[in-house]
């Protein structure tokens, strides 16, 4: 999160609006906002709708519809026109998403 904070810049200079999303409780992204002093919404996707709609819900230690770290690329009309899904561990990479927002213009 940290991350996409201090590009945000570079995301909106790009024509791009950078969002979170996560299962956790809308309650939750208020404190990680405030904790984190970030600059982008933060959504929750508290009933697993929109994961399992983008396809990244997992099983982990038991618990079904985990969200997969992921990045989805969506023009203003809606459409999907990029994806990238990461290991737990991993971070996204943000100069290979914003390269890839600059191709669509």
């Amino acid at each position: 999160m940290e991350l996409l904070r201090d590009r945000s810049a570079e995301f909106k200079a790009a024509g791009m609006q950078p969002f979170g999303i996560s299962r956790d409780s809308p309650w939750t992204h208020v404190a990680w906002t405030q904790a984190l002093d970030l600059n982008f919404p933060l959504l929750s996707d508290w009933n697993g709708d929109a994961t399992r709609a983008f396809g990244v819900a997992y099983e982990h230690r038991g618990l079904r519809d985990v969200s997969a770290r992921s990045a989805f690329l969506i023009d203003t009309a809606g459409i999907v026109r990029a994806a990238w899904r990461y290991e737990p561990a991993d971070l996204p990479n943000l100069d290979q998403i914003l390269e890839a927002a600059k191709e669509l213009d």
